[in-house]
């Protein structure tokens, strides 16, 4: 018979086997695990004796219930030890891991078989060998058949379809992506890159390691479409001067989940994402202070208003974990109550929580129902994050966004003060800081309501939280640069010097949480936001994290393009925090605590109550004025704002707005 003939042969019975294996039940795949594992225990028995007493005998008398005693023992600790549940195709070191615990606790059971089962002729060493034997029989199986079944989709060297991948990092997160990607499709890995000199020109399983000196090199020789950053615990400034060094080589920066994920073995292909802006804006995040987290929270009945929201339902996540007896949903919003109840339920299901969540549909302007609330399920804190907070929606609908703000916040505050709230904590913005618009106008009056009822005399510590932006929040600026990118451009900005402060949900959750803990009444509490970021860059930065460039007029053959609009009624170039000087610190490094001007109990209500006078004329400019009056520094429309005043001084045209989309707004 020819060579190539039966090599064919030999190719073909091949294919056969591995697909008649891996059509098999799971139930049959097990049998014959089980079956050869057993038939290894006897083998192994076979060959100590044969090797130790130098003939080729077979077994007699005695030695049969040793024979016998080898994988009667070895099956059951095969068993438990969870041998049979790794799929042989995908194991590896862990599962190498697993034979050699099994192996120990079984050779420690044989070795004492052995001394009880003592007959005359037995090899004195063959409760240590056979083990060891055993384990290499066992191990050495299961890494032949894997190499045997992976060997039908194994494709040669540069065949295998996908993006070409290079994976940033060759720690254990990266040999760890490494094995799933090997047995993917969608990508083929041409190399790792790593900064430790030890490991550079080294291979890892037949990959090389490159310096990530040479990505540019690589990019073009290897035809890079993707980098993949395999550093789930690395801080977040190095992940930027990371992403820096890399996106001007044109290619996809991707990314893995957290550490948390990848310990618990959560991670594989499908788990690769693009990087995206949350993980390159703020500063790494301060760990919290844990005696401040559940001060207010554990064993305690818990309000959130506004729990729908962006802000609300973080809190809730959150105030979940540490352990409150009840949680109490407040949203005016079925379908937003809805969603997070259901969120919350899962919850407390899958981690076995004795939390009892309760949704519940209302207003917070409706006194009566938030008395009633507050009677019935006595909360002993209360976190006010219901409000209308997109600011040119509040600016075209002033009646209705001042009495939700206002209004509500003095409903809230009356039912919490009446019915022995202990902690009462708000929501505010830097917006509140010198406002010029009537939403920054409003949550300035929520924070005086606030500062009034923390004078009165009550049972209830009142106290307030301002921060900036909150990446990703709805009405934020960027889920509408990610629609934008997504429809091809252009992205809007309405400044091109205008700039914000920004935090993550989940870190400005708790931040509130722990600042709402240190509360000792009249408080206004200010989050560290770090550095401010302009949005021009903010807008750059996104098109490239999406493997695009920016169209201007020295790239004009880039692929999205920059809009400057207009500076929006009300809108400032930049966000304050602050109103007086000289913050205090507070136990926490990233908190601080200022000193505001406010009124009395009677000063307010007689300004309130001209204010609900002028509001149901529906007269703007007339509320403007009124509010001038009860809001120091509140400059409507920025008739004298410095940040407008700068726009004309520089002159810079208004740009038409019809032609344009809309432009982002934060």
């Amino acid at each position: 018979m020819p060579h190539n003939a039966l090599v064919k042969k030999i190719k073909v019975w091949f294919t056969v086997m591995q697909i008649r294996l891996l059509t098999l039940s799971r139930t049959a795949k097990k049998g014959v695990a089980l079956i050869a594992d057993a038939c290894s225990a006897l083998l192994t028995v076979w060959l100590v004796f044969v090797l130790l007493k130098e003939s080729w005998s077979l077994p007699d008398g005695g030695q049969w219930l040793i024979y016998l005693s080898a994988p009667l023992l070895a099956l059951p600790i095969f068993i438990r030890s969870g041998l049979y549940n790794a799929v042989f195709r995908y194991s590896g070191f862990a599962a190498l891991k697993a034979v050699m615990n099994a192996c120990i606790m079984y050779g420690i059971l044989f070795f004492a078989a052995t001394l009880f089962l003592q007959k005359p002729g037995m090899p004195r060493f063959i409760g240590i060998l056979q083990p060891l034997l055993l384990f290499f029989t066992v191990g050495g199986s299961r890494a032949l058949v894997r190499m045997w079944l992976n060997l039908s989709s194994a494709e040669p060297s540069g065949q295998k379809g996908g993006e070409r991948i290079l994976i940033y990092g060759a720690g254990a997160a990266g040999l760890h992506i490494a094995g799933a990607i090997t047995h993917s499709r969608q990508f083929t890995l041409a190399g790792f890159l790593d900064d430790n000199p030890l490991l550079q020109g080294q291979t890892i399983d037949g990959v090389m390691v490159y310096s990530p000196d040479e990505v540019e090199t690589l990019v073009k020789r290897k035809a890079i479409t993707s980098i993949l950053l395999a550093l789930p615990s690395v801080a977040r400034r190095r992940r930027e001067e990371i992403f820096d060094s890399l996106h001007t080589f044109g290619v996809h920066i991707l990314t893995l989940p957290g550490i948390e994920a990848l310990a618990e073995g959560r991670v594989s292909v499908s788990d690769i994402k693009e990087i995206d802006i949350e993980d390159l804006l703020g500063r790494d995040p301060v760990p919290p202070v844990s005696r401040l987290l559940g001060r207010c929270i554990k064993g305690k009945v818990v309000l959130v208003t506004g729990a729908g929201g962006s802000i609300g339902s973080e809190l809730c996540r959150q105030i979940l974990s540490l352990h409150p007896s009840a949680l109490l949903l407040l949203d005016h919003s079925e379908f937003n109550l809805f969603t997070i109840h259901q969120e919350l339920e899962k919850r407390v299901i899958q981690e076995q929580s004795s939390a009892n969540i309760i949704p519940l549909l209302g207003n917070v302007t409706d006194q009566k129902a938030m008395e009633k609330i507050c009677r019935n399920y006595k909360p002993s804190t209360l976190y006010h994050a219901a409000a209308y907070k997109h600011v040119p929606m509040v600016e075209r609908n002033p009646v209705e966004g001042l009495r939700n703000n206002i209004f509500g916040t003095l409903s809230m505050a009356r039912a919490a003060s009446e019915n022995g709230v202990e902690n009462f904590v708000l929501i505010s913005t830097d917006k509140a800081v010198r406002p010029t618009n009537i939403m920054g106008a409003s949550k300035r009056i929520c924070e005086l309501v606030l500062q009034a009822f923390a004078t009165e005399e009550s049972n209830t510590c009142f106290s307030m939280v301002r921060f900036g932006n909150v990446l990703g929040s709805s009405g934020s600026v960027v889920p509408l640069f990610r629609h934008q990118i997504k429809a091809g451009g252009p992205v809007t900005i309405t400044h091109k010097e205008i700039t914000r402060y920004f935090m993550t949900i989940p870190e400005a959750a708790q931040l509130v949480i722990q600042a709402g803990a240190m509360a000792k009444g009249e408080d206004v509490f200010l989050l560290d936001m770090g550095a401010p970021v302009k949005i021009v860059d903010l807008a750059r930065r996104m098109i490239e994290l999406s493997g695009l460039s920016v169209r201007d007029r020295l790239h004009p053959e880039g692929d999205i393009e920059i809009v400057e609009t207009a500076l929006r009624p009300g809108e400032k170039l930049f966000e304050e925090l602050l109103i007086a000087g000289n913050p205090q610190q507070t136990e926490h490094p990233q908190i601080f605590k200022a000193h505001e001007y406010f009124f009395t109990m009677q000063e307010l209500m007689a300004k309130l109550t001209e204010l609900q006078q002028i509001m149901e004329t529906e007269d703007d400019a007339a509320i403007k004025v009124c509010l001038q009056r009860l809001v120091k520094g509140f400059t409507p429309d920025g008739e004298s704002s410095p940040a407008l005043s700068k726009e004309k001084h520089n002159g810079v045209p208004a740009v038409s707005q019809v032609s344009q989309p809309l432009p982002a707004y934060v």
